[in-house]
């Protein structure tokens, strides 16, 4: 009897540490993940002299259709895997497309700006296959003092590494790596500058 009792409860540890085992190796599902700013990208400026003139951004409109998505694996395209956020992707790229203005040597202001950048994020998202690839894109619209559109268009940027399958850390440098080319698509075309000079 002692003999049955002792193999039942050996049989029952093994399952559990079985479990365990298993539960470790399965990949955590990267559901409501906070966005990290983690860039990786230099940021390259433009050729036109910087005007001094104060700039002023808005926060920016997510209009993307699913706002919680950010990325996918698709490595197995029978079993995909999303990552999604509960942040506030408009105001994430808001804050850092203004970071890097400020960073390129820019006067950024909080109130009463000579013009005011408005946004809506189109685009902000990581596909992973065998690589990740992220793309972002961003309709703009600068607005002068008196409420006049002086330029509006698409500004967008992408990127792509090389990394271990659906790692969260990979996610953000491709995103955040992604914004700072769309800011640096910005500084290198002369119609935007030309926007910002009036």
């Amino acid at each position: 009897m002692m003999m049955v009792y002792r193999s039942r409860l050996f049989i029952v540890l093994l399952a559990a540490v079985s479990f365990s085992f298993a539960a470790i190796a399965a990949p955590r599902v990267l559901e409501k993940v906070p966005l990290k700013w983690k860039p990786t990208s230099d940021l390259r400026l433009g050729t036109e002299q910087q005007t001094q003139a104060p700039i002023q951004f808005e926060v920016f409109k997510d209009v993307r259709e699913r706002p919680e998505l950010v990325g996918e694996n698709r490595e197995d395209e029978d079993k995909v895997k999303p990552v999604t956020t509960s942040d506030d992707v408009g105001a994430f790229v808001s804050t850092h497309m203004r970071e890097l203005f400020k960073q390129a040597g820019y006067n950024v202001v909080d109130s009463n700006g000579r013009v005011t950048i408005k946004g809506e994020v189109k685009q902000f998202f990581v596909r992973e296959t065998s690589t990740y690839k992220s793309d972002v894109q961003v309709h703009l619209s600068v607005v002068g003092p008196d409420g006049a559109t002086l330029w509006s268009g698409i500004a967008s940027g992408d990127a792509s590494r090389f990394g271990r399958s659906y790692v969260l850390e990979n996610y953000y440098e491709v995103l955040s790596d992604a914004l700072v080319n769309t800011v640096s698509s910005m500084l290198q075309s002369p119609e935007f500058q030309k926007a910002l000079h009036r």
